[in-house]
C-alpha cells in the first residue's frame, strides 16, 4: 500500500535525510550531537569509531540487513535498511516481546533508529567487523552491497520466527519510498521523538509502553538481564 503524504512535509523529509546522510558523521548516537565531516576535511573526528557493546549480536544484525538487500537484489538503500531493520525489530516485540537484533535504538531526525547497527553500516562499528563483513560489504554512497555468495541459505542466525517476522515486515513496507518510508515511522511510531538535529535515546520501556504491554518496566530488565547474560557467556 502506499500512502498519502503531505507534499511539504515529504519535501522537508527528503531534503533534511539527503543532507544528513552525506555531510555527517555520528558519535555514538545516544544521546550524542550530529558532527559534522565536511567534504575533503580530514580530521580526528572523521576517524572517529564509537565502542560497540560487546553483547551487541553483529552477526545476526548483519543477516536481518541482508535479507532485505536480498530481496531488492544485491544492495538495498541505506535509509531504507534503517528503515526495515526498525521496523521489523518492532514488529518482533510487539510479536514476541524482544527485538531480532537486540539492539539499541535512538529518535533520528529521519526517524527511529537501530544505534549499533547504522555504526556498522557507516563501517564504524568496533568489534567483530568480520561478522558484518561475510554479509554486508562498505557501504558504497547511498548504498549497501550485499557480500559476495550471500544466499538466502547463508543467513544462519535468523530462525524461522524471524524470517517470517522479516518478510512481514518486506510485504507491508517494500512498495514504500524510502522518504515516504521515514515519515511513515515520524507518524505510526509514537517511540519516536523529532530530535533537531542531534539524537534521542529510545528505551524498550518506551517501545513496551507505546505497544502497550502490561509491564513496560520489567519486561525491559529482562532485556537488560538477557544482555548481562551474553556477556557472562562471551566472558565464559
Amino acid at each position: 500500500m502506499l500512502i498519502a503524504l503531505d507534499k511539504t512535509k515529504m519535501l522537508i523529509v527528503k531534503l533534511a535525510s539527503t543532507f544528513l546522510f552525506s555531510r555527517f558523521v555520528t558519535l555514538p548516537l545516544v544521546g550524542r550531537a550530529f558532527v559534522p565531516r565536511f567534504d575533503g576535511n580530514v580530521s580526528e573526528m572523521a576517524k572517529y569509531r564509537p565502542k560497540t557493546p560487546e553483547w551487541f549480536d553483529t552477526r545476526k544484525a548483519a543477516q536481518a540487513v541482508a535479507f532485505f538487500a536480498l530481496k531488492l537484489g544485491t544492495k538495498i538503500n541505506i535509509l531504507k535498511a534503517t528503515k526495515l531493520v526498525y521496523l521489523a525489530d518492532r514488529l518482533s516485540i510487539e510479536r514476541r516481546d524482544h527485538a531480532i537484533t537486540n539492539d539499541s535504538y535512538v529518535s533520528m531526525p529521519f526517524g527511529p533508529v537501530n544505534t549499533n547497527t547504522y555504526d556498522y553500516m557507516n563501517g564504524k562499528g568496533s568489534i567483530r567487523q568480520n561478522e558484518w563483513s561475510s554479509f554486508i560489504s562498505n557501504r558504497a554512497g547511498y548504498d549497501l552491497p550485499l557480500a559476495k555468495g550471500v544466499t538466502l541459505g547463508s543467513l544462519d542466525e535468523l530462525s524461522r520466527s524471524d524470517l517470517k517476522i522479516l518478510e512481514d515486515t518486506w510485504e507491508q513496507f517494500k512498495d514504500i519510498d524510502k522518504y515516504e518510508l521515514a515519515e511513515w515511522t515520524h507518524r505510526f511510531c509514537p517511540e519516536w521523538q523529532n530530535p533537531g538535529e542531534s539524537s534521542i535515546p529510545i528505551e524498550f520501556s518506551t517501545i513496551f509502553r507505546k505497544l502497550k504491554k502490561s509491564d513496560p518496566g520489567e519486561m525491559a530488565e529482562e532485556i537488560a538481564a538477557e544482555r548481562k547474560l551474553r556477556l557472562d557467556l562471551l566472558a565464559g
